[in-house]
């Protein structure tokens, strides 16, 4: 019997919290073949409603003195340098602030992680290193200088023009990397449009779902429990700006009006939520619009909906409105990107324009034309699965 070596494949993320990311890697890692990939996840934090999810097969292993470094990187630096003062730490505060101030000065961020990781010691070797939580200047620091791997990879998840991103590092640090896999076509070019030199790097690879780990999942929790037995439209996602769900709650108030019976659940959570909790009371759609809070497993809501919207302002690739896909739910997204590398408008799903009234037409629309509901569903049912990346081609 012939053995075959693994390869061994290190992801580094910040935690498994309840997100889009998080999630991508949680389809990923149950697709890889177990006899071909060893796999460790590396994370600087113990922390997320993900990590009783992540496969048995992978190894986790966390950043050992993250806690310690974390607020030397979040905190203001000149209150960091004075706490350390106050402590009687003078030669830590005049280190840190010196190592701080050159970075700045330099602009090399470099410079600063350099001091931080200091004692930061990682002894095992692998086949690749890949920066998933991308991006994320610190974990893309670690793996290209304190992580030994043949291959480094840089993984980038969002649109890079509408997050916080350092174009200074990412230029000057993104061409050390083998490979940088983007999970969208237009995320792609928005990045080489900023980092030229990585455009013979780039590798456009979108996120995948795995249908099995989502069907086992989806009867595997508790659902709606409050027998309503009209339409019921569902979202999945933070409740941030950028997932819109303003725009959504608007949307909604719209519906009421149009005097359809509905109840639209959000499943997820933030720091605004009590922000959205008045705008939903504001819009008297209490028993219309239902805030369930964060849900590790959403899919038995996601089995159970009559139609699946995503009304995001920008996204990297949406991976719940994949999800939703695999449900075969009819489909209502805004116009962000990679929903046209999805779906095709108006045959495996409807693509509005990024406002709540665009959001309204598009579901009065869906809601009462039963042919075209049933239209989207037979072309989800007609796509084919999205190729499986050949991961040796890749990885």
């Amino acid at each position: 019997m012939i053995t075959v070596k693994k390869k061994k494949v290190l992801f580094m993320l910040i935690n498994m919290n309840i997100g889009g990311t998080e999630r991508a890697f949680l389809n990923m890692v149950s697709e890889m073949p177990t006899e071909k990939y060893e796999i460790t996840l590396l994370l600087l934090e113990k922390y997320g409603g993900f990590l009783d999810q992540v496969p048995s097969h992978v190894n986790v292993e966390y950043v050992d003195g993250y806690k310690n470094i974390k607020p030397l990187i979040n905190d203001p630096p000149k209150q960091t340098a004075l706490k350390l003062v106050k402590k009687g730490e003078w030669v830590k505060g005049v280190s840190f602030s010196v190592f701080y101030l050159l970075s700045k000065v330099m602009k090399r961020k470099e410079i600063f992680f350099s001091y931080l990781t200091r004692k930061f010691k990682h002894e095992k070797e692998y086949e690749s290193a890949i920066a998933y939580a991308g991006p994320m200047d610190f974990i893309s620091y670690l793996v290209l200088s304190k992580i030994k791997a043949k291959k480094k990879y840089q993984w980038i998840h969002f649109d890079i023009t509408k997050i916080g991103f350092s174009a200074f590092y990412a230029q000057r640090n993104y061409p050390k990397f083998d490979k940088i896999l983007v999970v969208s076509e237009e995320a792609s070019h928005k990045l080489i449009d900023i980092i030229p030199p990585i455009k013979n790097n780039s590798v456009i690879f979108p996120n995948i779902v795995s249908g099995e780990m989502l069907n086992q999942l989806s009867k595997a929790g508790e659902g709606y429990t409050d027998q309503f037995d009209g339409r019921k439209i569902l979202t999945v996602g933070r409740l941030s700006y950028e997932k819109g769900p303003d725009l959504a709650i608007e949307a909604a108030s719209l519906l009421l009006k149009d005097g359809i019976e509905f109840k639209w659940y959000w499943v997820g959570e933030g720091k605004k939520m009590s922000h959205y909790q008045a705008l939903i009371r504001e819009l008297n759609l209490e028993n219309h619009f239902i805030l369930l809070g964060l849900k590790s497993n959403p899919y038995p809501y996601m089995a159970d909906c009559d139609l699946y919207v995503q009304p995001s302002r920008y996204e990297g690739y949406c991976i719940t409105t994949l999800e939703a896909s695999r449900f075969k739910k009819p489909i209502v997204t805004t116009d962000v990107n990679g929903a046209r590398e999805q779906f095709q408008d108006n045959r495996n799903g409807l693509i509005v324009e990024i406002t709540s009234l665009g959001l309204y037409q598009g579901i009065v629309r869906l809601l009462k034309d039963e042919l075209l509901q049933q239209r989207l569903v037979n072309g989800l049912a007609e796509n084919k699965d999205i190729e499986q990346m050949n991961f040796d081609k890749i990885i």
